[in-house]
């Protein structure tokens, strides 16, 4: 890990630091675009200036080209609007924008500069309203049941089949995933996260909220996600990916609901980026904020138009895998899905609970545009975690499906590296429990680590016999080499439940099986004859 270098990608990639400061009573927050990043002192062809070599490694594994679209904003378009009187905070590489902090005058004469383009949604990001917080706050951040249940720890992670993948030996070693979240309260002083510091695999940390790099304060509601992952104490409480690293974010302000906090997203998604995480777990969701007239719409939610979307899309393009939980709406007059649970190119994350039966608190899909939202689900109901006073306790949630399930995505993605995101991402929808037949409540179900790894192998056509094309589309060639007409040959094609989908003689040496009626999964079809058998694993997409 290139821990020395993370906090200078920090101060060159994320924000601007100043000291003009907006003197007028009026002045609001605003992400002010620009159109182009003309005449940049950064160029695409020296990118460790401002990416980390990890972040550049896995662009590069996965042959993703680095474009103007991960250079820094045009320092001397920042300058420019500082001498209007206004404060400029963080910067956005990837919206190509900076957050302002402006009186009306001072944003008129920003809004004249003639390489502004403009402000996002045409309106200030933060309007103070704290009528009913405390019961938003309630129903967003549930408190812990006061009885400790350390059971339910296997019971969540052996249903997604995480025993079976430590028993293998991938417990997330080498992959950074980062948070983020409301808080790390305690994190720093609790005996069961104290092998993170012991073996310095906390990384990085840096409040977005408060613009410091302190988070071991305040909610404990990333305390408790963070224990999801990576709490590791044998035969009390041991977390899906206990030895990946981590990187710390505070994106989340519990004081205020505001789109500020899906452009503090968006900031912390792209620091994420430039110091090479492999997964981003994101607990966050929005709908509703202080300020009604910003609230989101249920056309909004197609994966294009929240901040918060158009961020987790951009780092999905940029290599990173996404676990988002889907949110707690369910039964409530909303109940569907928040952003950015509903990015395309992510994993959002429903909740079950320990029949893997859907939980009624759980937002429900599709999207706005009709896709499968959530992707997936994990347990989400009475999980066991850890709090800020060291107790492990129980607590219920998309919340803590999402990292569940995200430190499974990063054993998997452990053991098999050669995968890009987008594939590791198929994979695991393909391994869930209801991928043949989704629903709008679990998306495609409750995916597993061992049915991930058959999927994950790759298919070879050496031998007598072949199969093609995988994935099937509507239809299935079987080809034989040496093809004998006194021979007898025969085909079976079984789902992953043992039952028999399709069968028959094979009388050509080339023939072509219709399927255009078969449902989406996993399939193994086994080709024999009067001396040889083999059997190909098939997907029909």
């Amino acid at each position: 890990m290139e821990k020395n270098n993370y906090f200078s990608i920090l101060y060159c990639c994320c924000f601007w630091l100043l000291t003009s400061v907006a003197s007028a009573q009026n002045a609001q927050q605003y992400l002010v675009l620009f159109s182009d990043k003309a005449n940049s002192t950064y160029n695409v062809a020296t990118p460790r200036q401002f990416l980390s070599e990890r972040a550049i490694q896995r662009r590069n594994r996965q042959s993703i080209s680095i474009t103007t679209q991960d250079l820094p904003v045009n320092i001397s378009y920042l300058n420019a609007i500082k001498q209007t009187g206004a404060k400029v905070g963080f910067t956005s590489r990837w919206f190509n924008g900076a957050l302002v902090e402006a009186n009306d005058t001072q944003l008129q004469q920003i809004l004249s500069l003639p390489y502004v383009k403009g402000i996002e949604g045409n309106t200030p990001l933060q309007k103070r309203n704290t009528a009913n917080r405390a019961t938003r706050q309630k129903a967003k951040f549930e408190a812990f049941d006061t009885a400790p249940d350390f059971g339910l720890a296997y019971m969540q992670n052996n249903m997604i089949g995480v025993d079976k993948m430590h028993e293998q030996g991938f417990r997330g070693e080498g992959m950074l995933i980062a948070i983020l979240d409301a808080g790390y309260s305690s994190v720093n002083t609790l005996p069961v996260f104290s092998y993170l510091f012991n073996e310095n695999k906390i990384v990085g940390t840096y409040d977005f909220v408060n613009n410091k790099s302190f988070v071991y304060e305040g909610s404990s509601h990333g305390t408790a996600v963070l224990s999801c992952l990576a709490a590791q104490q044998t035969s009390r409480l041991v977390g899906t990916a206990p030895n990946a690293s981590y990187l710390l974010l505070r994106t989340e302000d519990t004081e205020n609901e505001s789109l500020l906090e899906e452009v503090n997203w968006l900031i912390a998604a792209e620091y994420a980026d430039s110091l090479g995480v492999d997964l981003i777990n994101s607990s966050l969701g929005y709908t509703e904020f202080d300020n009604p007239a910003t609230n989101h719409q249920y056309k909004d939610f197609d994966g294009k138009t929240t901040i918060a979307a158009r961020a987790a899309a951009l780092a999905a393009a940029k290599g990173i895998i996404c676990t988002i939980s889907a949110g707690n709406e369910g039964n409530s007059d909303w109940k569907y899905i928040s952003t950015p649970a509903d990015a395309d190119s992510v994993l959002s994350v429903g909740a079950v609970d320990a029949y893997q039966s859907y939980v009624v608190f759980t937002s429900i899909g599709p999207s706005a545009d009709g896709r499968v939202k959530p992707d997936v689900a994990a347990m989400g109901q009475s999980v066991a975690v850890a709090n800020a006073f060291g107790n492990y306790t129980t607590t219920s949630g998309t919340s803590f499906a999402s990292p569940i399930l995200c430190g499974m995505v990063a054993g998997f993605w452990q053991a098999n590296p050669q995968m890009k995101a987008q594939e590791v991402i198929r994979v695991i929808q393909q391994s869930g429990s209801t991928y043949t037949k989704p629903t709008p409540q679990l998306g495609y179900g409750v995916p597993h680590f061992e049915r991930a790894m058959q999927l994950a192998q790759p298919i070879t056509f050496e031998g007598k016999f072949w199969a093609f094309p995988n994935p099937i589309s509507n239809q299935i060639k079987i080809a034989i080499a040496q093809f004998d007409a006194q021979n007898s040959y025969s085909f079976e094609l079984v789902n992953t439940l043992g039952q028999t989908v399709l069968s028959g003689s094979i009388t050509h040496k080339l023939q072509t099986i219709p399927c255009e009626n078969l449902q989406n999964g996993l399939y193994f079809l086994s080709i024999k004859d009067n001396t040889q058998q083999q059997v190909f694993k098939m997907i029909k997409d």
